[in-house]
């Protein structure tokens, strides 16, 4: 058996699936594997749940449910914009998908893995360790300026341009090669004050590089379409996401597919003939209770949108 793993808002997600036995699941981001087994449990013998992740130890934790679950299972190491696609190809049809975003509880326990301001380790963040950019990479060789729009608009850091002066600043005597190091930088750029308001004064910057390093936010523009083509009329798309820029996308893609008349407001009627394809299941994000956070801390900033499809997008040659 594998350590328990914690999912967060586990509950809220299976009430907005409502998995039924003989369903096909995909999980987009299988992680720890905690949602999966809750998944699997309930589609049963006669269901199949296809997880998707590019990351080894996420392979490792799948198969280790896939060992203990009657569905079938199988599992994808890819991204999920490359799994899906491929899912796709082959003409799968889903009756429910979900995605769990951002950064895994495993992948920050890994100390060694460089995601966490909290360890010592080498500035790495790489959800697929094969991959070639690296968090290192991004810190010495990108210019000053594209640094600063990075942690700006990735990170919604405030003092974006001083951290990126002082990054260059420090690198041009030595690379920069550990987390503490760079910690140590961003705390020299920011102002006392407020290195004690908002939390760590790294935690903006290590969300930006993370980011940018995994290609998450495009991730999320390029996997959405593709795990709305893929559901059946009646299936259902749930996804959490654990900050504004993660949120903002998949509240409009949602939004956006469950609005009906796009007509100009100043019509009379309604010549656009446009009907909704989704069904939203959560009028707004659906956030941990206080009991979820004090339990388990990384649930806090966790929001959970979810929809169901009408019908197919018809699509016009």
């Amino acid at each position: 058996m594998t350590t328990p793993h914690v999912p967060v808002l586990a509950g809220e997600l299976i009430e907005f699936l409502d998995p039924a036995p003989g369903a096909v699941a995909v999980d987009c981001t299988v992680g720890g594997a905690g949602h999966a087994r809750l998944v699997a449990e309930r589609i049963g013998a006669g269901g199949t749940l296809i997880g998707i992740d590019r990351d080894p130890l996420a392979e490792d934790r799948f198969a280790d449910l896939a060992s203990e679950v009657a569905c079938e299972t199988r599992f994808i190491r890819a991204d999920f914009v490359t799994g899906l696609r491929r899912l796709r190809a082959e003409g799968v049809e889903a009756d429910l998908i979900y995605m769990d975003l951002g950064m895994s509880s495993m992948q920050v326990d890994t100390w060694e893995r460089g995601f966490s301001y909290s360890y010592d380790a080498p500035l790495d963040m790489r959800m697929d360790p094969s991959q070639e950019r690296s968090a290192a990479m991004i810190v010495n060789g990108w210019e000053e300026h594209r640094l600063a729009r990075l942690l700006r608009d990735y990170g919604e850091e405030r003092y974006s341009g001083q951290i990126a002066r002082a990054i260059v600043r420090a690198r041009g005597r030595r690379e920069l090669a550990t987390t503490q190091e760079l910690v140590d930088v961003i705390k020299g750029a920011v102002p006392i004050p407020a290195q004690f308001a908002g939390g760590h004064p790294a935690k903006r910057t290590f969300q930006a590089l993370r980011i940018a390093v995994n290609d998450e936010l495009a991730q999320i523009d390029e996997g959405l379409p593709l795990a709305w083509d893929l559901l059946t009329p009646g299936g259902r798309l749930a996804v959490i996401s654990f900050h504004s820029l993660e949120d903002r996308r998949v509240k409009r893609f949602l939004t956006d597919r469950a609005r009906g008349c796009i007509c100009p407001p100043d019509l009379p009627i309604c010549v656009c003939g446009h009907e909704p394809t989704a069904e939203l299941l959560t009028r707004r994000a659906v956030a941990p209770t206080p009991g979820e956070v004090a339990a388990n801390p990384r649930s806090k900033s966790a929001h959970l949108r979810a929809a169901r499809k009408l019908r197919s997008e018809v699509t016009t040659p």
